[in-house]
């Protein structure tokens, strides 16, 4: 909890996303239509919109490197351009930047974070495993863990999802999502966050609150909050990380939407003006 409170001293953090065009070795990359400075370009701009709407913190992510490989198949060349990327936005924003590298890529997020300078990282999959569009995802927690006390990077936090979206979670059907958000905390990750199914669907309020009440550590919102919900799961929720609802007409794939980010996070501000001084309504 340390850690988090060090990095967002405000309360409710919301954390904007900015998702990296597709990246050298990815299927998608043609330098011919979108070279590396022109990706660096869109990413800075799309973060400075953010901070000025009012966010409290972006994270860089290779969102559009479809299809998503697994840990153990990530190149060099998705570790350099993502390293890049985020150290380009954080020259430009005054706020927090954190890391996240598909599929489950901790490692990969831990070493650009160090390279670059970002102050967490989020993992799908700290502990336990999952079936995800990519395959068979494993737990990350142990080796990222090691490896960020190797690169005496301890500041930098990990933000971990609990029956994250994108996959399934029958191999683990018999823990609940607290017990699972329990799981997080008992392995060392420093915030739990709760998705919904897929990107742009809401988590389930009653799944936020009972991960608040099993844990003492954060808990995030990871997926599908809104300018109608905020009240709802914010309220619920120590935080939040938002894609879709900060991009045009809703839709991750969209650019940055400023007027909407910024009307979004007009309502977060009055949530919080209603906030007592111990974090809760009042």
């Amino acid at each position: 909890m340390e850690r988090i409170r060090e990095i967002f001293p405000k309360k409710k953090p919301v954390i904007g996303m900015v998702h990296l065009r597709p990246l050298p070795g990815s299927p998608h990359y043609d330098p011919s239509f979108m070279d590396m400075k022109k990706i660096l370009e869109i990413a800075v701009e799309e973060a400075c919109e953010l901070e000025a709407a009012g966010v409290d913190g972006v994270q860089v992510e290779n969102m559009w490197d479809l299809p998503y490989s697994r840990p153990e198949d990530l190149g060099y060349e998705t570790a350099a351009a993502l390293a890049v990327g985020i150290y380009e936005v954080g020259k430009r924003v005054s706020i927090p930047v954190g890391a996240e590298c598909h599929m489950n890529g901790a490692e990969c997020a831990m070493a650009c974070a160090v390279a670059a300078g970002a102050r967490w990282i989020r993992v799908f999959e700290w502990c336990n495993a999952f079936v995800s569009q990519s395959g068979l995802i494993d737990a990350a927690g142990a080796r990222t863990a090691r490896l960020r006390h190797n690169l005496r990077a301890d500041h930098i936090a990990a933000l971990c999802d609990v029956n994250v979206k994108h996959g399934s979670h029958y191999i683990i059907h018999d823990r609940s999502v607290p017990e699972q958000a329990m799981d997080i905390e008992a392995q060392g990750g420093d915030a739990v966050i709760v998705t919904g199914f897929d990107t742009g669907m809401p988590p389930r309020a009653e799944d936020v609150c009972a991960c608040k009440k099993r844990v003492n550590i954060p808990v995030f919102l990871g997926s599908g909050i809104h300018r109608t919900n905020i009240f709802e799961l914010l309220s619920a929720a120590d935080g939040a990380i938002v894609g879709s609802a900060f991009k045009k007409e809703g839709n991750w794939k969209n650019p940055v939407d400023g007027r909407e980010t910024a009307a979004f996070m007009r309502e977060v501000e009055r949530l919080r003006d209603g906030m007592r001084g111990d974090g809760h309504e009042k």
